[in-house]
């Protein structure tokens, strides 16, 4: 019944969000070209919108025989239906959004002007229709370049974490963070090897994951574990588990999880569920407890209280999915140095709009992307390289966070 509501949801949304952004491409364009208007624009804009909405048809189908019958279907993976179908409508529903964030403020501008203005409405109008012209001309220009952009860019941000009396043997210490690789039909081989050697030319001393090593379905699996496999650092690879990793069989959690663990295991990476992994660097423990918080699966307080009280090393990495508040609260309280999440893809569609941080990703944590202080500990957010539900990102470049511990 709930992938019902969501259907009919998403479906409500796609129609009124597409009616108000071609009311007011109708201003623009019989203020621009009205001969084309008047001539040929009703047809072109049918075609359009049939084309662009033949997408939201398969998924409106795949989802029906889902709740119907209970199994999962997936979509086609063809290169000709991505840039077809599925690239274009995602792009447009993209522009439609972002454009309509800049026609709201302009029909209320539109409200009260007449409420003040009434002999110069027909110059108001020219120049409201100019306005909504040139907004989207513009990112009919950005938004592809951007997505381009964000999908073939990764992002290497440096993090200085200085500490006193850090001991001798952690100052300089490099740890690679990365998250949501998410091995798809989207993400395939050749994004994640160009990631991941990214992360390698480094030289980290460690990297650690923050889980979702596939998308879903179990083809990636094995692509994933053999590209991460060929990490290299001096101290090891290490994971949490993410979301996705327990979708590889959407019916059967505990089988997906386990083909990725031992895949990851066969390749040399260890993907570990509510442990505390200790690592002598020259002496000194550097302890991580890596935790389970997903939507699949929760870590038990008293589980969580265990890993968090008991780790008592002389620097404390707290490694999980999902940034939630009541984990980041114990982190804190316990007296950890770093606190490692990913999960949010840095606000996968983050949309442009003056002084606001506007994405889908705010509607469920405020801690989208970058770096957060809590007393003394500090939470790293890492973008990841990955993508869900929309195959692209848009401002939100994938990302490396390459910490460096230094003695203060």
């Amino acid at each position: 019944m709930w992938i019902i509501i969501r259907l009919l949801l998403g479906i409500a949304i796609l129609v009124i969000v597409e009616f108000y952004f071609i009311k007011h491409v109708n201003l623009a364009i019989k203020l621009f070209f009205p001969t084309f208007y008047e001539k040929k624009f009703h047809l072109v804009r049918k075609i359009f919108l049939v084309w662009m909405n033949l997408y939201p048809l398969v998924l409106i189908f795949i989802f029906t025989y889902f709740a119907i019958t209970g199994s999962y279907l997936p979509a086609p993976e063809n290169r000709i239906i991505d840039y077809l179908i599925i690239y274009p409508f995602w792009t447009f529903f993209v522009l439609i959004i972002q454009c309509c964030l800049f026609f709201i403020p302009l029909d209320l501008i539109k409200i009260f002007s007449h409420l003040f203005i009434k002999r110069t409405r027909t110059h108001l109008l020219k120049i409201r229709s100019a306005l909504i012209f040139l907004i989207i001309v513009f990112f009919i220009l950005y938004i592809p370049i951007r997505v381009i952009y964000d999908y073939n860019e990764v992002s290497i941000r440096e993090i200085k974490y200085e500490k006193q009396e850090l001991p001798a043997s952690l100052d300089g210490f490099r740890i690679a963070f990365i998250s949501d690789i998410q091995a798809d039909h989207f993400t395939d081989k050749g994004r994640l090897s160009n990631y991941l050697n990214k992360v390698n030319s480094l030289n980290p001393d460690l990297i650690l994951i923050a889980g979702d090593l596939i998308t879903t379905g179990p083809d990636y699996i094995e692509l994933s574990a053999q590209e991460v496999g060929k990490l290299k650092a001096k101290y090891g690879v290490y994971s949490c588990i993410g979301d996705h990793d327990n979708w590889a069989y959407r019916n059967d959690y505990a089988r997906s999880l386990s083909e990725v663990k031992s895949a990851l295991n066969y390749h040399g990476v260890q993907m570990i569920d509510n442990q505390i992994k200790t690592i002598d660097v020259e002496g000194t423990e550097l302890e991580i407890s890596i935790i389970t918080a997903t939507y699949v699966e929760d870590v038990p307080k008293n589980i969580l209280d265990s890993l968090t009280i008991n780790n008592s090393g002389s620097f404390k990495i707290f490694l999980v999915h999902q940034p939630q508040p009541e984990l980041i609260e114990t982190a804190k309280k316990n007296g950890f140095d770093l606190f490692l999440a990913g999960h949010t893809h840095g606000g996968q569609i983050t949309f442009v709009f003056p002084f606001i941080q506007l994405t889908p990703t705010m509607f469920e944590t405020s801690y989208i992307r970058g770096d957060f202080w809590f007393d003394r500990m500090l939470m790293i957010i890492n973008r990841g390289l990955g993508m869900s539900l929309a195959p692209l990102r848009y401002n939100s470049t994938p990302e490396i966070s390459l910490i460096n511990l230094v003695n203060k």
